[in-house]
């Protein structure tokens, strides 16, 4: 096992390179990770949290949730795979983009969410991130805290942040959203591109503050090490888009983020397969990244859509809970080259049992 803490050993930089650079290899990029879905139960500030309805920048106090943030990686320390581990602002459990935009973050169960605004258009067309927003204040904040903390010793990265139809969706409310691309499609476009805008200026300011690791960028949701700029890109909001509506209001604001950072990649659902076409209609997506979602298809339902990721020439990065069986079709069907299997586990023995399966 490695010595390297939380098991971030350099070399294991060169199996990254090849997965972007889709380069022959005997196997797939293997990770496997204890953190489930929403990890929001994981630090325990957000116990406290459960007694408010709301959340507010004031409860995100960075040296209270830092070690949290390292605690949960030090999974690397006793599973031998592939990842690089490293942090982000809160990861998937607090999304800081509502806060930037004016919502009111919503606590629940097991996330946290901005409450919809149902703005005029004239508001909504009018929003800017205000650089002295407390949100946004607590977002770089905590970013600074985590580098600190590192050291160097793991990477640190931007979070897990809604994309443009999402926070149209919040600002203009979902089902309202819905019918302005229908009945308002102009000023529908115009919104998307400066929401756009505004989630490319985020991502940006962040990086600004965060040292590369290894030489390269990193995502922690996904521990996704890559050599150039990164952006986690995220349409949920299209689950209920049109692929008609998804072109013609979407994919050009899709299409300008991708441009912008040379290891973009797209954040996508199971559930989001009758939008592939489209999304692989964009030449400058250059990963795409699903979630095995367990309401979703069956995994051999899912191969198809793989494959068709992958004669697309994209490196493809699969994440979620697999049965023994449903890991050997994966590697069965899938060709190694720029494949990154993310595999949930519940327990280590859980991870041994599957590495001979995966190739480890």
């Amino acid at each position: 096992m490695t010595q390297a803490p939380f098991g971030n050993d350099p070399a294991k930089i060169a199996r990254y390179r090849d997965f972007w650079s889709r380069a022959d290899v005997d196997r797939p990029l293997i990770g496997f990770t204890l953190v489930g879905w929403f990890p929001l139960q994981a630090f325990s500030a957000s116990q406290r949290w459960a007694e408010s309805r709301y959340l507010t920048p004031e409860m995100l106090v960075p040296q209270d949730l830092v070690e949290d943030h390292v605690r949960m990686i030090r999974e690397g320390d006793l599973i031998e795979d592939d990842l690089v581990r490293g942090v982000g602002p809160m990861q998937v459990a607090v999304p800081f983009l509502p806060g930037m935009l004016g919502c009111r973050v919503r606590v629940l169960p097991e996330n946290v969410m901005g409450e919809e605004q149902h703005l005029p258009w004239d508001e909504a067309l009018r929003i800017r991130v205000d650089r002295h927003n407390p949100w946004y204040q607590r977002y770089l904040e905590l970013a600074e805290a985590l580098v600190r903390v590192a050291d160097g010793q793991f990477p640190v990265s931007h979070g897990a942040e809604i994309g443009p139809t999402d926070m149209h969706a919040v600002l203009r409310g979902h089902s309202q959203s819905i019918l302005d691309c229908i009945d308002e499609p102009l000023r529908t476009a115009q919104l998307l591109e400066s929401l756009g805008e505004i989630f490319c200026q985020v991502t940006e300011e962040v990086w600004e503050r965060i040292p590369l690791f290894c030489g390269g960028y990193f995502d922690a949701q996904y521990s996704l090490w890559a050599p150039g700029p990164i952006i986690r890109m995220q349409e949920d909001a299209t689950a209920v888009y049109s692929p008609e509506l998804y072109r013609r209001l979407v994919q050009p604001t899709d299409r300008m983020l991708a441009s912008r950072f040379e290891c973009n990649f797209m954040h996508l659902h199971s559930t989001s397969m009758f939008l592939l076409d489209a999304f692989l209609e964009i030449e400058e997506i250059r990963c795409l990244e699903v979630n095995n979602d367990a309401s979703g298809p069956p995994i051999e339902a899912m191969v198809p859509c793989f494959q068709r990721i992958q004669e697309a020439g994209r490196p493809l990065l699969i994440r979620g809970a697999f049965e023994p069986d449903e890991l050997r079709m994966l590697v069965e069907a899938l060709d190694p080259r720029g494949l990154f299997l993310l595999i949930m586990v519940r327990t280590l023995s859980e991870a041994d049992e599957r590495k001979g399966i995966v190739g480890l």
